[in-house]
C-alpha cells in the first residue's frame, strides 16, 4: 500500500508542547503555524457548531472532545483517500485519550455519495466533510474536529523531533520502499522519518492490515513523546514547518492552547483498540464486514470516554 499516515500525532505532538513553547518566546511561531493549519469543514445542517473549548472552560464534560485523525496519500492531480483512519477522544477529567482505529477497507455506507463502499473512499468521493459524515454515520457518534496530515510529511515530521524510539514485536525486512532495503529488528528501533514510514506502511506481516494499524498508534505515541521531550524544543522551528506545510485542522489556535493546558496528563494514559470485522470478497473486491455488535461496542467504548459519569 502507498504511505499511510500515522501522525497526525504529529498535530497532538505540537499540541503537547504547545504549553512549554511559551516558555522559550515562540508563541508567535506556534500561532503562525495555527492560523495556517486552520480549514473549517461544513457541519451537516442539522448538526450545531460546537463551541471553542475557551467558551466552554468552566464545564468540563462540555471539553471532552472527539477528533477524526486523517492520514491521507494526496498527490497532485490526486485526491487520494484517507489511508489511516483513528477516532481520538480526550477527557481532561479522567485525564486519559483515547484512539480506535477503523481499518480502511471497512464497509459501510458513504454518507452524501449513495453509495456503499470502502470507508477510506469517502475521502476520494468527498473529501474531509464526507469523511466525517461517513464515519459518524458508521459508529453513530459525534465528532468535534478533525485533523488531517498528508502522510508525505512523516519523514519530515519525524526528522523534525529527531527520529522516534519505539519496540518492535518481531523482525522483518522491507525491501520495497528503500534502494537498498532496511532490517526492522526485534527489540528496540530507533527510526529515522524513512524508516518509520516504512515501518508503518507494511502490510505483508501475520495480522496484515491489523498489524500495520498497531504500528500507526506506535508510531503517534512514539512522536507524542519524544515531541514532548525536553530535546525537541531546540528543534521547534523544524516541527513547525514539518506541520504547518502538511497538516490541515478545523481546530483554532485558541483550541490547541486549551487542549495543551488541560489535557497534557492524557498523553500518559494512552488507550487503543481497532475495529475488528471479517474479511471478504463482495463482488470482486475485498472488504472487512463488521458486525453491529461490533459496531455498538465501539459506540459504546466512545461515548463512555466522553462521559464523565462515574
Amino acid at each position: 500500500m502507498k504511505k499511510f499516515w500515522i501522525i497526525l500525532g504529529s498535530i497532538i505532538g505540537v499540541l503537547v508542547i504547545g504549553t512549554s513553547v511559551y516558555a522559550y518566546n515562540v508563541y508567535s511561531s506556534v500561532k503562525d503555524t495555527a492560523q495556517k493549519m486552520h480549514e473549517p469543514v461544513d457541519q451537516s445542517e442539522e448538526k450545531q457548531p460546537k463551541k471553542s473549548l475557551q467558551e466552554n472552560n468552566k464545564d468540563q464534560e462540555a471539553n471532552t472532545i472527539s477528533i477524526l485523525l486523517m492520514g491521507v496519500d494526496e498527490r497532485k492531480n490526486d485526491k487520494g483517500r484517507s489511508d489511516a483512519l483513528m477516532v481520538m477522544t480526550l477527557n481532561p477529567k479522567k485525564e486519559t485519550m483515547q484512539m480506535v482505529s477503523i481499518p480502511r477497507d471497512t464497509r459501510t455506507k458513504i454518507v452524501g455519495h449513495g453509495t456503499v463502499d470502502k470507508i477510506n473512499h469517502a475521502y476520494a468521493f468527498g473529501g474531509t466533510k464526507m469523511s466525517m459524515d461517513t464515519v459518524e454515520n458508521f459508529l453513530n457518534i459525534n465528532l468535534d474536529y478533525y485533523i488531517k496530515m498528508n502522510m508525505e510529511g512523516l519523514v519530515d515530521l519525524v526528522d523534525a523531533v529527531g527520529g522516534i524510539t519505539l519496540y518492535n514485536d518481531d523482525s522483518w525486512h522491507d525491501p520495497g520502499y528503500y534502494k537498498k532495503g532496511y532490517f526492522y529488528h526485534e527489540g528496540d528501533l530507533n527510526l529515522n522519518g524513512d524508516q518509520a514510514i516504512g515501518y508503518v506502511r507494511m502490510r505483508y506481516l501475520e495480522g496484515g492490515d491489523f498489524t500495520r494499524n498497531e504500528h500507526q498508534r506506535e508510531v503517534i505515541q512514539a512522536v507524542i513523546k519524544k515531541a514532548a521531550s525536553f530535546s525537541s524544543f531546540t528543534h521547534y522551528k523544524d516541527i513547525l514547518s514539518a506541520i504547518s506545510n502538511n497538516v490541515k485542522t478545523n481546530l483554532t489556535f485558541d483550541d490547541m492552547k486549551y487542549i495543551a493546558m488541560n489535557d497534557k496528563k492524557a498523553k500518559n494514559n494512552i488507550k487503543t483498540y481497532e475495529v475488528k470485522g471479517n474479511g471478504k470478497m463482495i463482488d470482486g473486491t475485498y472488504y472487512l464486514s463488521v458486525s453491529d455488535a461490533e459496531v455498538e461496542k465501539v459506540h459504546g467504548m466512545i461515548e463512555e470516554q466522553l462521559s464523565n459519569s462515574e
